[in-house]
């Protein structure tokens, strides 16, 4: 299987990197009307007429379209967004969808229906699932094969394996459980800056735990760098319980006292409230986060006691046209790294489906 260049090589940016997606979370946090949006009554009744409209049909929500699920009005606004999590910001919060009115197909309907108008839906586990849910299952983090998401433990900065992340919230924690996200290219040019012995280091190829989705033939574990140059793009690639746990299998590369050291720089650099926003998602928000400039995270939540209020939030993997390229490192996740046709995990026997619970 093919790696990256070394560092030394070709594998680093020619100096600090100045994009629109290198911003500080100080400046997103006293602009939110940078990338907050709230729909109109009218936009709302075009999400509602379309679903309507498909499920009256008897249409399976897996295979929604573009063009089966046409948004006239708001379909202006998703051609933008598309640009915008690209080439922009690289997030969106989307406001004001009533979910409390709607059964949980129609919700899914209507953000899957969004989702196609932005990318394809991928699979996001071994089950092949291309709507997720995320809630505390009561999973035990501590177990190898579990998900972080699939529990109410802080998750930790990371991104997710396809080009962008939707998620679309039900409904809320009692307490906590809040939304985060960093730049990528800031936190390189703030290490780049303080130790670059240390953003060097980031650039090589690191054992990342598949968790137990093992397609056939393949290392339980990933060798992609966290922080890859490629094509004049920055590409970040990170979950750091999954890079600890890697540590399990004797034949992964070993985690030198060096690196662990770039490693808790990159994560102390994410959590510095400057670097980072924080937002709290309420019933009804969609945010839209680009997985190759941006990191999210989420923080630990209690849970309400009364099962039906139990916080939930439906989730996609989307490709998208016109994206970067990447390096050939991350047909080691994605199989193809073929632009709107990749992401998503996919092990022998995977059936794409659509589960509404």
């Amino acid at each position: 299987m093919n790696t990256i260049s070394a560092p030394h090589e070709i594998n680093r940016p020619p100096g600090k990197i100045d994009i629109p997606s290198a911003w500080l979370g100080a400046e997103m946090k006293a602009h939110p009307e940078r990338w907050l949006v709230s729909l109109t009554a009218s936009e709302i009744a075009e999400l509602e007429n379309a679903a309507e409209s498909y499920l009256g049909r008897n249409k399976n929500i897996a295979e929604i379209t573009k063009e089966s699920f046409p948004l006239p009005q708001l379909g202006a606004h998703l051609e933008e967004l598309k640009t915008r999590l690209l080439a922009g910001l690289g997030f969106e919060l989307i406001r004001g969808l009533p979910v409390e009115n709607y059964s949980q197909e129609f919700a899914a309907t209507i953000f899957c229906g969004v989702g196609a108008h932005l990318g394809s839906a991928r699979s996001q586990n071994a089950a092949g699932h291309i709507l997720g849910h995320v809630r505390d299952t009561g999973a035990d983090a501590r177990d190898p094969n579990t998900r972080i998401y699939q529990t109410s433990e802080r998750q930790t900065f990371h991104t997710d394996s396809s080009d962008v992340v939707g998620l679309l919230c039900i409904r809320e924690a009692m307490e906590g459980g809040d939304s985060l996200l960093v730049s990528t290219s800031t936190i390189y040019n703030e290490m780049q800056a303080r130790r670059p012995d240390l953003a060097a280091l980031l650039f090589e190829p690191i054992a990342t735990d598949r968790r137990g989705e093992v397609p056939e033939n393949e290392k339980p574990y990933l060798e992609i760098p966290v922080l890859n140059w490629h094509a004049g793009f920055l590409t970040g690639f990170y979950q750091r319980q999954y890079i600890d746990s890697a540590q399990r299998f004797p034949d992964a590369p070993r985690l030198t006292p060096d690196r662990v050291e770039a490693l808790d720089l990159f994560d102390a650099l994410a959590n510095d409230p400057n670097l980072h926003v924080s937002m709290r998602l309420q019933p009804g928000d969609m945010q839209f986060v680009y997985n190759h400039a941006l990191l999210h995270d989420r923080t630990g939540f209690r849970d309400w006691p009364d099962a039906s209020r139990k916080r939930h939030l439906l989730r996609l993997w989307l490709s998208m046209e016109g994206d970067r390229p990447l390096p050939d490192c991350f047909r080691q996740r994605y199989g193809s790294i073929e632009i709107g046709n990749r992401g998503g995990i996919i092990v022998k026997g995977t059936s794409l489906n659509l589960p509404l619970d």
